[in-house]
């Protein structure tokens, strides 16, 4: 049996002062706190069908007060403050078919690099191998995979025109993930 209408906002007139406090203690904050109350209220009222008379009214609004609670909390940690705009300026998709273009490009200049150096390169960039764990694999010193790695960069910079991160525009995540692999190289 459910509460009348007048009989219900009397109940939860009546709970605002106990719900404040646990919206405070919960919150920290008497601005968010009063809004925390608000909602609550709002809920409650709207969903006053599931309240059944003979329990406990306060129970059942700390508890929509507290799933409030913990779900703003949620949605407020995703939700990024971007007061200027400039989060969202830096959110661009590029057009696919420009990163391909790169990635092919990319791919042909790798395959023309001296073995040695294509080798080294991709175990260092693409593998995520270590210098000492490169050199134990290509089976020659430090010094020496750290010097193909270098001439391999040079050499792919001059190939394909790069002077500067600059030069590959905002998908370069994207291109440098895509090329890493070794597979890709295949």
């Amino acid at each position: 049996m459910n509460l009348s209408a007048p009989r219900l906002k009397d109940a939860l007139l009546a709970e605002i002062p106990s719900l404040r406090a646990f919206a405070i203690s919960l919150s920290g904050s008497i601005d968010r706190a009063d809004d925390l109350v608000q909602e609550t209220l709002m809920k409650a009222w709207a969903s006053s069908d599931g309240f059944t008379e003979g329990t406990s009214l306060r129970a059942w609004m700390f508890t929509i007060m507290r799933n409030t609670f913990y779900s703003l909390h949620r949605k407020r940690r995703r939700e990024v403050q971007d007061v200027d705009g400039e989060a969202a300026a830096r959110m661009v998709s590029p057009p696919a078919q420009h990163g391909h273009l790169d990635l092919a490009d990319f791919r042909e200049a790798l395959g023309r690099l001296p073995p040695d150096q294509r080798e080294a390169l991709i175990l260092i960039g693409a593998s995520g191998f270590s210098y000492e764990e490169a050199a134990e694999i290509c089976g020659c010193a430090i010094g020496t995979v750290k010097s193909r790695v270098n001439r391999a960069r040079q050499r792919l910079m001059q190939q394909m025109a790069v002077t500067s991160a600059d030069d590959f525009g905002p998908e370069i995540g994207v291109v440098s993930a895509g090329a890493a692999s070794p597979a890709d190289v295949a």
